[in-house]
């Protein structure tokens, strides 16, 4: 009998818990991607990776063929929802369960987004479409300042920027169009209203809503999380309008197999959308679920790849929250202590580091800033809250900055200031 196979098309964040998550169902997961290199856990996991072009459909149908005649295919799924279109068609003409590709093709494309929201009455930030600094200039101009200008199609807030006044507006435009950000297609920009005011998130899988979180954000002008939590603190009301909202934005887009994450600032409108995302929210988000409510968002989306019976009910409520550590300055991170002390803290879950030590730090403005995060759970927001801060207390590092003349300055940065 033929082993059962899992084909992951491409890694990405979340992609090391899929193939944990696979193998725990009893499959064989393979990574098809176009440099397997790149993914250092592979390696390590043992897992079968096989280098293929996977922007070319074709070639994907062609080596999901192939392995076909050895192994018994599942399912195919992608952590990553720039590859995940093209997983909605490997899926149809295999026959497998998938996701509908047009559906995700339109998603991932905000601008068009924008558009089927827009027209199904969907609240979302007044926005424009620019491929060039003049129009830049004219669309701020008519929808005012400040604005939030992002490539239309991009992830992981790369590229995404708050401009407050016409000279943050003319530097972030020269960034996105001078050659320094890489554009997977043509340069095509995103100038929306900055709809100010708290910001939630929905974790839905089908059409059921899992959960909403809150998230709190560092410093402007850039947009990289400074912690999520959840559940967020909405009144029963307010749980209910984003829910609504939320289920309207995937009869609108035509979403509702799978997970989706969409993202909402709470406005003198109430609940505006900011994004939806065809995809599982990136690390932590799964992890907080997991351990807050005990649904592997992981584990369930594989078993609705293969056709399984999902089981989305919570086991154990709880309220969990994770803080991310994020360098205040660029140059090499020399050392980083008390990542074992603050783990072994009674509630906290899970202690990450992203990177090691003498790893240069390039700060990004976006979710590559992160040297890791904490992960706390208990009972309730407040306790929460102060075992979170509790281990974030006993990290501290040391960062050596380079200036441009050569002088190397040690700086120790205290945790608080890093982190918290």
């Amino acid at each position: 009998m033929a082993r059962r196979a899992l084909i992951m098309v491409e890694g990405g964040s979340n992609m090391l818990r899929y193939v944990q998550a696979a193998r725990h169902l009893g499959l064989h997961p393979i990574t098809l991607a176009a440099d397997p290199i790149r993914y250092e856990y592979l390696p390590t996991e043992n897992n079968e990776a096989i280098r293929v072009d996977t922007n070319s459909l074709d070639a994907l149908i062609h080596e999901c063929s192939r392995l076909s005649a050895a192994y018994d295919i599942a399912g195919i799924t992608s952590a990553t929802e720039l590859t995940y279109a093209t997983v909605g068609k490997l899926c149809r003409h295999f026959d497998l369960p998938g996701p509908n590709p047009t559906s995700i093709e339109r998603c991932c494309d905000k601008f068009v987004q924008r558009q089927l929201l827009a027209e199904a009455g969907i609240p979302i930030p007044a926005y424009r479409l620019a491929s060039d600094a003049t129009e830049v200039e004219r669309c701020a101009a008519e929808i005012g300042l400040p604005v939030v200008l992002k490539p239309a199609v991009g992830i992981g807030s790369i590229g995404v920027r708050l401009c407050r006044n016409a000279g943050e507006l003319a530097e972030h435009t020269n960034y996105l169009l001078g050659g320094e950000h890489i554009w997977r297609s043509s340069p095509r920009i995103l100038v929306e209203e900055f709809a100010q005011g708290p910001h939630y998130w929905a974790e839905i899988m089908g059409d059921e809503i899992l959960l909403i979180g809150t998230s709190d954000f560092g410093p402007p002008p850039y947009f990289v999380y400074h912690q999520w939590s959840f559940p967020a603190p909405l009144s029963d009301a307010e749980h209910q309008r984003i829910s609504d909202v939320s289920l309207s934005c995937l009869r609108a887009l035509g979403l509702g197999w799978g997970p989706t994450n969409i993202e909402f600032r709470w406005t003198n409108r109430g609940p505006v959308v900011i994004e939806v995302n065809p995809r599982l929210g990136g690390a932590p988000g799964p992890e907080i679920v997991q351990a807050a409510c005990g649904v592997d968002l992981f584990t369930e989306h594989i078993k609705l790849v293969i056709g399984d019976e999902l089981n989305l009910c919570r086991s154990h409520p709880q309220t969990g929250a994770a803080r991310f550590l994020v360098a205040d300055r660029d140059g090499i991170l020399d050392w980083i202590d008390g990542v074992s002390r603050a783990a072994a803290i009674p509630g906290v879950v899970e202690v990450k580091l992203n990177v090691e030590p003498k790893t240069p730090i390039i700060r990004k403005g976006d979710y590559r800033d992160w040297i890791g995060y904490i992960i706390a759970v208990s009972a309730n927001r407040a306790l929460t809250e102060t075992i979170l801060q509790r281990a974030v207390n006993l990290i501290s590092w040391s960062i050596t900055s380079i200036p441009a003349r050569g002088e190397h300055e040690q700086i120790c940065a205290s945790p608080r200031t890093n982190a918290g």
